[in-house]
């Protein structure tokens, strides 16, 4: 099989040296462009028609083709330039459909194609696969084809979650088939981290129930100290443990007695009988990181914990370290690349964030952390690089997924109309309960759209007696289902887009300071969506990033239990 594609930096000649301007590195200089003359040319742009915005996407790739040293500053100034032409695409709310009549404001020569467009067409423009019969403008096509060259590549989905023959029987236990694809994918990349710089202690930030951790030590046999900030959570961690160590002391230390027959071609490999150590503790993004830890919340019954690496030397023994945080939440992910860049003990960094709209944008109070967008200075300085809230929250939508279901059609489709259809209905009845965060249920889909809407009133605090469900409007909604689906697969392009600027800013800081940088597409986007990794050194990536002969397109193919 062929390598993932990786997105990487090199260093500079001295990677020890932080640059403390990296536009200084530029070998041309006198191309930077003027500050203020950007900003007027964009204000200009914005001033136009939003319809002319639109329908104009071939300028996003040819405006600036040389103002920035590297291919990844070039891609960041990009996207944000194609994000300032569809901005009110990208922060519209797609619950506002029928109140702020989002179809109207979309460009007049893409209504056509896309109110007669089908949902296996709309998959077609979405994944770039085409469609049966699909004609569209060709201002849509220069769109589409922008959008899914600026986003990184995600790697092809393959097959569907299952359990893996080779991944040990006790360390499934408790996990979800998502979650044992994960685990096993980083697992094996820290292992090859490890390998490379020599450490045999990970910390893994954000541990949860330490089902990561639990497989780094038990299964591959590193050192692991999990830090997670919900004292409950780390408890829960403990005993699973317990557990694990109980059963191994029963069947022996290969922990093989009693469970299902394994193909001979694919053994487990013994565990290891060394829990990791579970440290309740929240990470303190302003801190040295000798004093990196405030207390869990809600406090928990021991005392408060210390740092789990016995100082800024490292380790308890004084060594170098691995960090790594799986789908660190929020400002957690840009809080452990902080401590990196700072922390001579830290030889290595693998990070997979998510939940990028709980990502703190706006500068905060001195003697508080920075934000944590944007963190590198290359993104800082281009002009219109802010992130809303609406654009954040939809970096975190499963593209795959929704192109799936476009594909296979079925009654999941109305559930976004029937949402956008009840926002109506609530904002007549109560202008102040606008925006709600109503969680009507998995099987919404499956309801009629009148017991959805008495469900959803209720849930809002209204009377739904009180509110017209038969009324005419809310039939001429719900006939547009169609239409709602269009627009929200135009939302689903830009998605990946906005998640690549976040990512490519937090790898360019890093490529600020000298690290070797890379991205990796890890996990199978159709079902983990979250699926790239961060990671960086202080020492070169080659031999990480090499995909093993192990390595393969299904979880059956991953090196398992260790």
């Amino acid at each position: 099989m062929a390598a993932a594609p990786h997105l990487i930096l090199q260093p500079p000649e001295h990677p020890g040296q932080p640059l403390e301007n990296p536009r200084q590195q530029q070998e041309h200089p006198e191309q930077l462009p003027d500050p203020e003359q950007q900003q007027k040319q964009q204000r200009d742009h914005l001033e136009q028609p939003l319809e002319q915005r639109l329908d104009h996407p071939a300028q996003t790739l040819e405006h600036r083709s040389n103002l920035e040293e590297s291919p990844e500053q070039r891609r960041a100034a990009d996207i944000i330039h194609l994000l300032s032409l569809y901005r009110p695409l990208i922060d519209a709310f797609v619950i506002d459909f029928f109140t702020e009549r989002l179809w109207a404001q979309l460009p007049p020569a893409w209504q056509p194609a896309l109110d007669s467009a089908t949902p296996q067409q709309l998959a077609g423009l979405l994944g770039g696969h085409g469609g049966p019969g699909a004609a569209w403008p060709l201002s849509l096509l220069a769109f589409a084809a922008a959008a899914r060259a600026l986003a990184f590549p995600r790697g092809c989905p393959w097959g569907t979650p299952h359990q893996s023959p080779r991944l040990h029987p006790l360390l499934r236990r408790h996990i979800k088939l998502k979650k044992q694809h994960e685990i096993q994918r980083l697992g094996k990349l820290l292992r090859r981290l490890s390998q490379s710089t020599g450490c045999q202690r990970v910390v893994d930030v954000g541990a949860g129930q330490g089902h990561l951790s639990r497989f780094l030590s038990f299964g591959l046999g590193l050192s692991v100290t999990a830090v997670e900030s919900d004292g409950r959570l780390a408890g829960v961690a403990k005993c699973f443990d317990w557990e694990l160590l109980r059963e191994l002391r029963k069947t022996g230390a290969s922990g093989h007695g009693g469970h299902p027959r394994r193909r001979p071609n694919h053994p487990a490999r013994p565990l290891t009988p060394r829990a990791p150590r579970h440290v309740p503790g929240r990470l303190d993004p302003a801190a040295p990181w000798g004093e990196f830890l405030l207390p869990p919340d809600p406090p928990g019954p021991d005392p408060a914990a210390q740092n789990p690496l016995g100082g800024p030397g490292g380790s308890e023994d004084g060594g170098p370290v691995l960090v790594t945080g799986l789908h660190a939440c929020g400002d957690l992910s840009p809080a452990l690349l902080r401590h990196f860049a700072r922390s001579p003990a830290v030889a290595a960094v693998a990070s997979v964030g998510c939940c990028y709209m709980k990502v703190s944008t706006a500068p905060q109070a001195p003697g508080c952390p920075p934000p944590g967008y944007p963190l590198s200075a290359t993104v800082a300085a281009l002009p219109g690089h802010q992130l809303s809230y609406r654009a954040r929250e939809a970096a975190c939508h499963a593209r795959e997924e929704y192109e799936g279901r476009l594909r296979s059609g079925g009654a999941r489709l109305c559930t976004h109309c029937y949402r956008a259809a009840l926002e109506s209905l609530i904002q007549a009845a109560d202008p102040a309960k606008r925006h709600l965060g109503l969680q009507a249920g998995r099987n919404a889909h499956a309801l009629g759209f009148h017991q959805y809407a008495r469900l959803g009133l209720r849930l809002a605090g209204l009377d739904p007696s009180g509110v017209p469900l038969d009324s005419g409007a809310v039939e001429a909604m719900l006939e547009q289902q169609h239409k709602v689906l269009a627009f929200c697969t135009l939302k689903q392009l830009l998605a990946p887009v906005v998640e690549t600027l976040v990512l490519l800013d937090r790898l360019l800081y890093l490529r600020e300071r000298g690290f070797h940088c890379a991205l990796v597409p890890l996990f199978n986007p159709l079902f983990s969506p979250r699926n790239l990794v961060l990671v960086a050194a202080r020492t070169p990536l080659a031999a990480v990033l090499a995909e093993d002969s192990e390595d393969g397109d299904s979880s059956e193919d991953e090196d398992p239990g260790g």
